[in-house]
């Protein structure tokens, strides 16, 4: 089978397996999607999810947002990993969105990331999610899931976002982001992937591998 071949079926399979993948971060509009996506870091969507509601209703808007101090932003979040430097980082993006952009979230890679706590992943994020954009976040799930099918060999995921667009068709891959964190979520999880419901097993490199390993142990015994 080649590279070609394992997307093709790789992908087909896990469209069918998730056909309404989304975010599973809870958000009403682009202000909120941007604020839960840069507190997601290190952190749980679950985790988040149950921060944002109060946030959400005290700071409903960039404007809202960019008048708070750190502290008093911290005192929503502190539930949140790392809630000190993500407290500041939100202020200081609103009062850009503010200053910038006029409280709105903006559109292109190099204006978000240049938002304070607005790294790569968040960009990118913001882009598949909220225009469709045919951009690949790779978080810990679709990092490991992906190297563990067989879909990229990766050392960093900035190399497995380049073997991902470079090989999904460009229509699929504000999709296929959904696809694999699901899968990696719920299935092909960290510390023992759950190949027994899995859907994808005749295609998957570590599957395979696995295999050979049982029946090279069973051979010794």
């Amino acid at each position: 089978m080649n590279i070609k071949e394992r997307y093709q079926n790789v992908l087909k399979i896990l469209s069918e397996q998730y056909p309404e993948a989304q975010t599973e971060l809870n958000y009403e509009n682009p202000f909120q999607l941007l604020v839960a996506v840069i507190l997601s870091a290190q952190c749980t969507d679950k985790r988040v999810n149950l921060v944002t509601p109060a946030l959400f209703e005290a700071f409903p808007d960039a404007s809202s947002l960019s008048q708070q101090s750190p502290e008093t932003v911290f005192e929503y979040i502190k539930s949140i990993s790392y809630p000190n430097n993500k407290a500041k980082n939100l202020v200081n993006m609103a009062k850009m969105l503010v200053e910038k952009h006029n409280g709105n979230v903006p559109d292109t890679f190099d204006e978000i990331v240049a938002l304070p706590g607005a790294g790569r992943k968040t960009a990118n994020v913001v882009l598949s999610v909220l225009y469709n954009q045919p951009t690949m976040a790779v978080d810990t799930h679709v990092f490991r899931v992906s190297n563990r099918i067989g879909l990229v060999k990766a050392k960093n995921v900035l190399k497995a976002e380049e073997q991902l667009v470079k090989h999904i068709p460009e229509e699929d891959i504000h999709k296929a982001h959904h696809w694999l964190i699901l899968h990696g979520r719920y299935v092909c999880t960290a510390r023992k992937p759950k190949c027994e419901q899995c859907v994808i097993t005749q295609y998957c490199k570590y599957y395979a591998e696995s295999l050979k390993k049982k029946d090279n142990s069973q051979k010794k015994a």
